[in-house]
């Protein structure tokens, strides 16, 4: 377990921890850290950080987010938002309950790929975003605008 700081840490309560530096997760770091907002990134990967931007303000941590002691280093006690986006359903729940359950942590978001698993995180309390349902909303409502 690496931890990289990139730029300096901002100094506001907010502090997000995204669990997955895919394009998703680098977007999604990128954005928040340009609204100044704390962010940490977190991903088993040393080499997927380079999807951040050059302009990133934030804190990477290269490690496994299911071990306690990548969570410890990431301070997750003081997190006011995790979002997992990794490309595992199972890694984002894990992840999600950890942060709701153990660490108490209200606003937690996680990528699910497979619809069906929604049921499980709404019975959680976890919000989800699911790309195979918001691609099918947003084909019907531009094939209704037609």
């Amino acid at each position: 377990m690496k931890l990289f700081e990139r730029n300096h840490h901002k100094t506001n309560k907010d502090y997000t921890i995204i669990v997955g530096c895919g394009r998703l997760g680098a977007s999604l770091a990128d954005r928040l850290s340009d609204q100044g907002s704390n962010v940490l990134v977190i991903d088993e990967q040393e080499k997927s950080f380079r999807k951040l931007s050059p302009d990133f303000g934030g804190m990477v941590i290269q490690g496994d987010a299911t071990e306690f002691s990548v969570l410890k280093r990431a301070e997750i006690g003081k997190a006011t938002s995790v979002i997992a986006v990794t490309n595992h359903d199972n890694t984002n729940v894990m992840i999600a309950q950890i942060a709701k359950e153990m660490f108490h942590i209200d606003n937690v978001i996680a990528r699910l790929y497979d619809p069906d698993r929604e049921c499980v995180y709404r019975e959680l309390e976890i919000n989800t975003i699911c790309p195979v349902v918001l691609s099918t909303s947003k084909v019907d409502q531009l094939l209704h605008e037609m």
